[in-house]
């Protein structure tokens, strides 16, 4: 298939040079690059997070009602 990609002419310069060198089509080391990041992306594992846990008792304050968002917010302005 073919497409148009906009490309920095100097790493065009330096990716024709590598394809030349290495005796390819720039289309070839293009494909190679590409399937190396998305397969690259696809197997990159992430540390897993553990968030804390509250031990707090007692919830919130009487008189706060987390369903109105308007008084929450007339509560957070009025500290």
């Amino acid at each position: 298939m073919r497409t148009t990609v906009r490309i920095r002419d100097d790493l065009l310069m330096q990716a024709k040079k590598r394809a030349a060198d290495e005796g390819r089509t720039l289309t070839a080391l293009v494909e190679d690059g590409l399937m190396l990041v998305l397969a690259t992306a696809a197997t990159k594992s992430r540390e897993r997070i553990v968030l804390p846990v509250s031990k707090a008792v007692g919830g919130t304050l009487p008189g706060i009602d987390l369903n109105s968002s308007s008084d929450l917010e007339e509560i957070m302005n009025a500290s």
